[in-house]
């Protein structure tokens, strides 16, 4: 059997994973602790990487449970088909999204991730109403950055549109893609269209560019899901409650925004810009040595670089992009702290090459995740289970007096 991909194990990388015979790792199969399948060959078996590596984390002594650290990229916390995460970048219900990326749209790209193929959601009648109240917000806010205008147009838009609590699939998906062309033309501060979005982008931002809406279109997809991030968790957690999609997607929308999420491509683009007029490795080695990170460098998951970033690096080279970003920066960089270009770097960098507006990383950024969003609301919703996940207590034992005295 050929060598495993990164989603998968043969028998024998499994077994040798785990210390065990193959005779123990079917028995752990049978008992459902690990998921397997034909191979592509239908001669042998594949096992589920992360149920091996789950399996034997459980069965390795650790003085903290592995599922109460801050970050654990490998720990599954629930099932879902719509997204995961190899090594070779997302995989969209089965489809990399880096291949994806290559000539398909968001719309397209929605249509994947919500499983739908009963209707169209993005045919030219299903755009979004607008009410007065609507509209008036969205002026009052006209200045205000692009994500907070939509969390607020966005606040009011569920009481605007009789079906916004549909239970139906296709139903939910056609009110998936009144959502995003009301969030995409919020943003930029424009009427609701249904034009292709990245060229509705283009024409606002980067109208002079003749390569903006195609690097655009790109970005759009490789951003519209990236599993059970922190924004995609808070959207799932939101719509657990039985509330409609709208409204999963404002917590979608307010989770972005963080520092730490979404908001590192403004970070990023913090560095493009100090980098512009210097030399690179002057700046890249006095900031090492004062032991400083980079924004967009580094990942949780990608453990050797982001298929993603290198993708629209690729691309924007391609368009004319300064090779001191799409390559010397992230080759310096990786030189000196051994993180790998990721995603919001790559934003930064296109952000940068078509001039684009202050703050549009995060911007396009929620324009594509939307869809992932809507993807986990829906099936969320279509489970009907309240997420309610419990906290390891490390406060003072139980019987201490309520008058105890605090210094």
């Amino acid at each position: 059997m050929k060598k495993s991909d990164g989603l998968y194990l043969s028998a024998r990388e499994a077994a040798a994973e785990l210390a065990i015979s193959p005779a123990t790792l079917y028995a752990y199969v049978s008992r459902g602790l690990i998921r397997s399948e034909p191979s592509a060959d239908s001669r042998s078996h594949r096992y589920r990487a992360e149920d091996v590596r789950g399996l034997k984390e459980r069965r390795t002594p650790s003085p903290e449970p592995r599922g109460l650290r801050s970050f654990d990229a490998d720990l599954p916390v629930m099932d879902s088909a719509i997204a995961t995460i190899t090594e070779d970048g997302p995989i969209y219900r089965g489809v990399n999204c880096v291949d994806l990326a290559e000539k398909d749209t968001l719309e397209h790209t929605a249509t994947l991730l919500w499983d739908v193929t009963g209707v169209d959601p993005f045919a030219p009648g299903n755009c979004p109403f607008v009410s007065d109240e609507m509209r008036a917000i969205a002026e009052a806010a006209r200045r205000a950055a692009p994500i907070d205008r939509a969390i607020a147009v966005l606040a009011l838009a569920a009481s605007a549109d009789p079906r916004a609590f549909t239970r139906a699939p296709d139903g939910r998906a056609m009110v998936g893609a009144r959502i995003v062309r009301l969030l995409v033309a919020t943003m930029l501060n424009r009427e609701p269209s249904s034009e292709p979005l990245h060229v509705q982008i283009a024409d606002a931002w980067a109208g002079d560019n003749k390569h903006a809406a195609d690097l655009i279109r790109r970005t759009l997809v490789l951003l519209a899901d990236h599993e059970l991030n922190a924004s995609t968790f808070t959207a799932r957690c939101a719509a657990s409650t039985g509330l409609n999609l709208y409204d999963a997607v404002i917590a979608g929308l307010a989770a972005l925004k963080g520092p730490k999420h979404g908001g590192a491509g403004v970070l990023a683009s913090r560095l493009v810009k100090t980098l512009v007029d210097q030399d690179v490795e002057p700046v890249i080695r006095e900031r090492v040595a004062l032991g400083e990170r980079f924004a967009g460098f580094g990942h949780g998951v990608y453990r050797r670089g982001d298929p993603r970033a290198q993708s629209l690096l690729d691309a924007l080279a391609r368009t004319g992009a300064a090779r001191k970003f799409t390559r010397e920066v992230p080759e310096r960089i990786a030189e000196a702290t051994g993180e790998f270009v990721n995603i919001d770097y790559a934003l930064a960098v296109l952000v940068h090459s078509l001039r684009l507006p202050v703050g549009s990383e995060l911007a396009l950024f929620a324009m594509a995740r939307s869809v992932g969003w809507i993807a986990h609301a829906s099936e969320q919703l279509q489970h009907g289970r309240l997420i309610r996940p419990r906290a390891r207590y490390v406060g003072p034992a139980p019987g201490r007096s309520a008058a105890a005295k605090t210094i």
